[in-house]
């Protein structure tokens, strides 16, 4: 199926509440803003539900007929899911509470954002395809250990290292073999630019 129809009936299955449409979306999606949220400070609960935001205000967009969606769902979450949690960053900085519920119904996508977030559908598109090269178990040791955030010792036992070290330097032959296969895509696709 063409990717933008698929996009397309997505949207609109939201906007219908379809609930396989809507797991769909969550299933594609929420790792992502799992890693953006716990890579910047914040916990499992936080990128549930800046998520759960993100998607509130897709589905109040898809209900518009004057909303067209001029990206691929998962980058208008990731600008959204961002723009939602630097203001919620900002607000416990400053107060130490959550933010204003009000302020993110003023949550404006700027056009930058929707370049930015272009530029790492793309990233995520290699990164994505790299890690589908890289194979075992090097693909569910680095997810184990950069999304799931778990520590090397639970690596380990869950890989069957002997101990925490041994976890560790297999983690980085694995990255430096991600990053090998990444950046072989990336630079082969900025030549050809």
């Amino acid at each position: 199926m063409n990717p933008d129809k698929k996009e397309h009936i997505l949207l609109q299955g939201l906007a219908n509440n379809d609930s396989k449409a809507i797991e769909i979306i969550y299933e594609n999606n929420f790792s992502t803003i799992q890693a953006l949220i716990l890579n910047n400070n914040g916990s499992y609960d936080d990128a549930r539900d800046v998520f759960q935001e993100a998607i509130m205000i897709l589905y109040e967009k898809s209900k518009s007929e004057s909303f067209e969606l001029s990206s691929q769902i998962k980058t208008f979450l990731y600008a959204v899911c961002k723009k939602i949690w630097l203001k919620k960053l900002q607000a416990r900085g400053k107060h130490a509470t959550y933010l204003d519920p009000s302020l993110i119904e003023n949550t404006v996508i700027q056009e930058s954002d929707l370049d930015t977030a272009r530029q790492l559908d793309v990233d995520f598109n290699i990164m994505e395809a790299a890690l589908e090269k890289i194979g075992e178990p090097c693909k569910s040791l680095l997810k184990a250990y950069y999304i799931r955030k778990k520590g090397m010792g639970e690596i380990a036992e869950m890989f069957g290292y002997t101990n925490p070290d041994n976890a560790k330097n297999q983690k980085y032959k694995c990255l430096m073999r991600l990053k090998k296969l990444f950046f072989a895509q990336y630079n082969k696709m900025n030549e050809d630019e």
